[in-house]
């Protein structure tokens, strides 16, 4: 089977965002943003309906509360109607209807009459970041709480204070999304991230946006290998999805990336797969390593996300992590700050380019070996000068260092790394050794 990408020309053509692109997935995320997404719960469907308006094959999949998945069961489903604190003078000082923070994730239903000291029990701020509304959850244990800014609660009277949440938690389902788009060979790509965070434009939102557009693309192409796109909660939603998947994933998954923090206009940021070595590894890096912007270079021990669970020990899925700023290592990380203005369309188009350009390589990637014993006479094939003048064999260097690593064991990935070559040049040589009858492609898994 000949390369999807036939040519420098078409490489560039495909790696060329639009003018509108990173506007595009801006806006798609502000609709997405005031959604009061948790674990599980009517925002997370609303989220993925949304999804479907980009990506029209995304199936919602719902699993009972009680499902088991390996060492894990789906608990009860959560949903919010309203969530409030009212101060000794009658204000509403707290609010999530102006702001999803203000509540704990999963916070149990109450409705009752506190003193500032009983109150303050159930209370969570910063006091390093004193101007920031800190992120909470509390999904595996029954409790109920408030964040706010420091600087607010240093300023709560004394007095009783009126709270509620009006809050079912009772059996439902944990929802995912999942679209998977047919390829003409057997492996797959399996790009993920999770819909699980309100209001966090940054970590989560980011990723979502730009796995949607990516699946808008890649919908569109003479696909070689088949994307499996996941949109689930984070941790739990991985491991129920692998629960129900993991036979398949392990057989055919040739490379993976999570998606997150794809949003800000910093540096990027790379976390490999727990074994180090594997295609989206060695692809990631590559890309990284040639892009105008710089690159923090983690380890494996510096891992946060759902590639925890999709490289643990019994899953050990070839998938690695491409971020802007890494989530942890961002001040405004699990804050009110990690809102719109953090992100930029700018920022996400930078992502998706990186990405866009990773999936291009492994669609094109492959082990060639030469039909020739020796250095073939390309001067008869038109692809050597036949005029012998002082230079003229540096005109055909490439094509003949390329030719050299056609063994049947590197890949054009290698052979870039090797010669030093653009990735597209040595797939646009190939190409031509292909068509002339000098090389044939041995591997079609990677």
């Amino acid at each position: 089977m000949t390369p999807v990408l036939q040519s420098v020309s078409e490489w560039d053509g495909l790696n060329q965002p639009t003018a509108t692109m990173g506007t595009e997935m801006y806006r798609f995320l502000s609709a997405l943003f005031p959604l009061n997404r948790s674990l599980t719960g009517d925002a997370v469907r609303q989220t993925l309906r949304h999804i479907q308006q980009v990506l029209p094959e995304l199936a919602i999949i719902d699993v009972p509360t009680g499902t088991a998945a390996f060492d894990w069961v789906v608990p009860d489903e959560w949903n919010l109607r309203e969530a409030f604190v009212v101060d000794p003078d009658g204000n509403r000082i707290l609010d999530s209807s102006r702001n999803n923070l203000h509540v704990v994730g999963y916070s149990e239903p109450v409705d009752c009459v506190l003193t500032k000291e009983q109150l303050n029990q159930h209370l969570h701020s910063l006091p390093d970041q004193p101007e920031a509304i800190p992120y909470v959850t509390s999904y595996y244990k029954r409790q109920w709480g408030f964040c706010l800014k420091h600087s607010d609660r240093e300023r709560l009277p004394e007095g009783r204070y009126r709270v509620r949440i009006d809050a079912t938690l009772q059996p439902g389902a944990l929802s995912y999304g999942e679209a998977i788009l047919p390829g003409r060979e057997d492996g797959e790509v399996l790009l993920s991230c999770y819909v699980c965070h309100p209001s966090m434009a940054n970590d989560s939102l980011s990723g979502v946006s730009v796995a949607a557009y990516l699946g808008q693309w890649l919908r569109q192409l003479d696909r070689r290998y088949t994307y499996r796109l996941v949109f689930v909660p984070e941790t739990l939603g991985a491991i129920v999805y692998l629960s129900r998947n993991l036979e398949r994933m392990k057989q055919r998954t040739i490379a993976g990336f999570v998606l997150t923090c794809c949003g800000d206009e910093r540096t990027y940021s790379f976390v490999p797969s727990r074994l180090g070595n594997t295609l989206a590894d060695r692809v990631a890096k590559y890309v990284l390593l040639r892009n105008a912007d710089p690159c923090i270079y983690y380890s494996w021990l510096d891992r946060g996300s759902d590639e925890r669970q999709y490289c643990s020990p019994g899953v050990d899925l070839p998938v690695a992590s491409i971020m802007r700023s890494k989530y942890r290592e961002f001040p405004e990380y699990h804050t009110s700050l990690d809102n719109l203005c953090l992100v930029t369309p700018h920022g996400l188009e930078g992502t998706y380019t990186v990405l866009k350009e990773c999936l291009s390589i492994i669609e094109s990637n492959g082990s060639y070996r030469t039909l020739v014993t020796c250095e073939p006479q390309l001067g008869k094939r038109g692809l050597y000068p036949t005029l012998s003048v002082k230079g003229s064999a540096r005109s055909a260097s490439g094509m003949l260092d390329v030719l050299s690593f056609c063994d049947g064991a590197h890949d054009l990935l290698q052979i870039a790394e090797q010669t030093a070559l653009p990735f597209a040049s040595c797939l646009d040589v190939v190409s031509h050794l292909q068509r002339a009858g000098l090389v044939a492609r041995v591997s079609s898994i990677n």
